[in-house]
């Protein structure tokens, strides 16, 4: 490595944070970058340990300690280079991932873990800034189609794959604009939405086509999609909320978070006011996750009265951002994701956080038409013989409700039988259609970016399989 006693001579740093009462006065990304020589610092950092467990938890297998050891001898380009071979979009997953890596870093054992993210994001902007990240078309061309239904992180994964691979892609989103989950359900100040439209632009100089405002299965049938491409991969994530069917659920004023999200996301790019707004109201989000958080930190920018948000699960431990092996519970020890509690920047901003609290209605204001406060009930932790614990019911006003209990899956309208599972990509990411593969959400479920990607790429590779397998006939079949 660059320094040896690196990890020994060098606290964990992290870009700085613009101070909360300035940052929700504005939707913009509010942590700074690392200057270079602090990149190089931190990654330095890495003790390039015999057995790097990050690879293990990084669910696109990025080389860890080799782009650090780069970075810590000041070779950027080889760094990022050596990042780019496992990961398309560090710019993305440089903001928005959750890092699994960091909670499975060696040094994490006994110490605060390689700040793993803030190197990631720092490659890709030197990357763009330098003119390293630019088009790179493919050498040679299959004559092979296929379409790739979704725009989101697998979507563009998957195509990005395909189309280094020589195929002819085509992006089908159903969107307005390209990105998915990307553009639309992710706030702008987590993702500034350049970022996404710099990478799509990229990826349409690089041969692919985007198609927007394409519902497939809605405004054109699979079927025909099927028959115009050789190959066919569904990424479509999950944006079916899930619902809570309690009393009072039809008043006006209660919203499921995607609706609110998106609703930012095109008051911000057209100047206008968002359609569901929370300024002035008391807002109650239901839902502890990511998402929740989300709604939590644009209930503050959009000038809300309050903000209050339930978790039905059991508050965490209490450990810090950083636990120590000893430190973490019992049931997600090192090199594991710690089960602990975590608090987002949007939480850093204000608002309250309540736990083992179930909503159990919602109750109208004087017209009946409209929600005025919910009903909630509070679950004592169990005792130690296992029996539930006493319970207490609360009344709480509020004028706008946003549900953030998570996603049951993607609202494609046609059911698909996945292929039996196998040792083969192509069984894994196959349908009973021999044609259409499907990865991402529409075959994990609902997950973490970081995971979409990984989806993507192998549904890609399953695609790419057996286009190579399928090449005599369907060369034969587009020259007639």
């Amino acid at each position: 490595m660059g320094e040896v006693r690196g990890f020994l001579e060098h606290p964990r740093r992290e870009g700085e944070k613009e101070m909360p009462h300035l940052r929700t006065q504005h939707s913009r990304e509010f942590v700074e970058a690392l200057d270079a020589g602090e990149a190089r610092r931190q990654a330095a950092r890495c003790m390039d340990c015999g057995v790097p467990f990050c690879h293990k938890a990084c669910p696109l297998g990025n080389v860890i300690p080799g782009f650090n050891d780069a970075l810590s001898r000041e070779d950027w380009r080889s760094a990022l280079e050596l990042l780019l071979k496992t990961n398309p979009f560090p710019e993305f997953t440089g903001r928005i991932c959750p890092a699994p890596c960091e909670s499975a870093c060696v040094l994490g054992i006994n110490n605060d873990p390689v700040a793993i993210e803030t190197i990631e994001k720092s490659l890709a902007e030197k990357g763009f800034a330098e003119g390293w990240i630019t088009p790179r078309p493919p050498r040679r061309q299959t004559g092979q189609r296929v379409a790739v239904v979704g725009s989101g992180p697998a979507g563009l994964a998957a195509a990005w794959l395909l189309n280094q691979s020589g195929h002819s892609v085509t992006v089908f989103e159903r969107q307005e604009e390209a990105g998915g989950l990307l553009m639309f359900g992710i706030p702008d100040f987590k993702l500034a939405k350049d970022k996404v439209r710099r990478r799509i632009e990229l990826l349409a100089a690089e041969g692919i086509v985007f198609r927007t405002g394409v519902d497939i299965g809605r405004d054109l049938p699979i079927a025909k999609v099927e028959a115009e491409f050789d190959a066919v991969v569904l990424a479509a994530g999950a944006t079916k909320p899930r619902d809570l069917l309690i009393p009072g659920r039809d008043l006006a004023g209660i919203h499921f978070a995607f609706d609110f999200l998106k609703g930012q996301t095109l008051a911000i790019e057209g100047g206008t006011e968002p359609l569901i707004s929370a300024r002035g109201k008391r807002v109650v989000v239901i839902g502890g996750g990511d998402t929740g958080s989300d709604c939590v930190g644009i209930s503050h920018r959009q000038g809300a009265a309050s903000v209050v948000q339930f978790e039905v699960l059991n508050e965490p431990p209490h450990v810090g951002p950083f636990p120590r092996r000893w430190e973490r519970p019992a049931s997600t020890p090192w090199p594991e994701w710690p089960l602990i509690l975590r608090v987002s920047t949007s939480h850093e901003e204000g608002g309250e956080r309540y736990w083992s609290t179930i909503t159990e209605a919602f109750l109208p204001d004087a017209s009946s038409k409209q929600v005025a406060s919910l009903r909630t009930r509070v679950n004592e932790p169990q005792g130690a013989l296992g029996q539930q614990g006493a319970t207490a019911t609360r009344d709480w006003p509020c004028d706008l409700v946003l549900i953030a209990v998570g996603y049951t899956g993607t609202e494609w309208p046609e059911k698909l039988v996945a292929a039996s599972e196998g040792s083969t990509l192509q069984s894994v990411y196959g349908t009973d259609r021999p044609s259409v593969f499907q990865g991402g959400d529409m075959r994990r479920g609902q997950s973490l970016v970081v995971w979409a990607i990984r989806e993507g790429l192998d549904a890609a590779r399953a695609a790419d399989g057996f286009l190579k397998a399928q090449a005599p006939a369907i060369k034969s079949k587009n020259c007639h």
